[in-house]
């Protein structure tokens, strides 16, 4: 007997509204993504941003679930929850461990309770206690899921340890993918979500951040022996968060992929083209949360994948 596949895609997205976001000193050290900023409505601005963004995933059919941050503990980056939570068909939850110590607040147990009133949650595995051995491994940050074929694709850095990465494979029953990736200065990247994005039928990926020759050709093998038409981006796409995507189904069943407007207007006519085959693109304008948080729109966006209560 032989198990359904797995969707790629889910209708449901979990995001948490912020109520103190800010350049987060704790994250900046390995994150070049950020950038911190001189303005001084930063919070007001991200809120602007962030409920524009909701707004726009629900005019287009997509179920949204928001839950507020508190301001207490402080959480600068809460905005992006898909690092410390993964959501699974089989209604299994998994929580991970995070680098920074302010962001291991954002590990908040009523979230998950509040979710059981619309999901099935069967097992929630927690593999925050790498914490003690400073391992950690960000959620969907750290991983791209092909969640079909069931393959997890990594770029090891300092907050995706191949320990820990090996061990949720193993968990999981993923094959592990694992590899270097580094940005136009040679830095390593901090997390594999902002070179790659993996739909249904599509990879997007920056495969000239991988410099090892071997480790770019078996990245790509995996890929295209999965099925994946490859739509590479360039470095500098890559740090305009083009790499940041999310492809999701709207209640309609309809095909999306959301990314951020800076994500959207990097790209040219024929990687938009290309895109434009497997879903519509929807984007918002994410400026202040990219500058500040080093994240784009695919971060902001916890995917729910477990089975709904009827």
């Amino acid at each position: 007997m032989t198990s359904e596949p797995m969707n790629q895609t889910t209708n449901h997205i979990l995001m948490i509204r912020p109520v103190d976001f800010k350049f987060n000193e704790q994250t900046a050290g390995n994150n070049k993504f950020q950038v911190a900023s001189t303005e001084s409505n930063v919070q007001t601005q991200a809120l602007k941003e962030f409920d524009g963004f909701v707004a726009l995933l629900r005019k287009n059919g997509v179920d949204v679930t928001v839950v507020d941050d508190t301001l207490q503990p402080e959480t600068p980056d809460s905005i992006f929850p898909n690092n410390w939570v993964s959501f699974h068909e089989d209604g299994s939850i998994y929580l991970y461990p995070m680098f920074s110590e302010n962001r291991r607040l954002e590990r908040r147990k009523e979230i998950l309770e509040g979710l059981k009133d619309k999901f099935e949650v069967n097992h929630i595995s927690d593999l925050s206690f790498y914490e003690m051995q400073h391992a950690f491994l960000e959620g969907t940050g750290s991983m791209v899921l092909d969640r079909t074929n069931k393959i997890a694709y990594a770029c090891l850095s300092v907050r995706t340890d191949e320990e820990v990465f090996d061990n949720f494979c193993m968990l999981t029953g993923y094959e592990a993918v694992a590899f270097q990736a580094v940005d136009d200065t040679n830095f390593p990247i901090y997390h594999t979500n902002v070179m790659m994005c993996i739909g249904d039928r599509f990879a997007v990926i920056c495969l000239d951040s991988i410099p090892d020759p071997e480790e770019r050709l078996n990245v790509t093998i995996s890929l295209k022996g999965s099925g994946k038409e490859i739509i590479e981006i360039s470095l500098e796409q890559m740090n305009k968060f083009a790499g940041n995507m999310l492809q999701v189904s709207n209640a309609e069943h309809e095909s999306l992929l959301v990314m951020s407007e800076q994500a959207y207007l990097s790209l040219n006519a024929d990687q938009i083209a290309a895109l434009e085959q497997y879903s519509r693109i929807i984007y918002a304008p994410l400026y202040t949360i990219e500058k500040n948080g080093g994240g784009s729109a695919r971060c902001m966006l916890a995917e729910i994948h477990l089975p709904g209560k009827d």
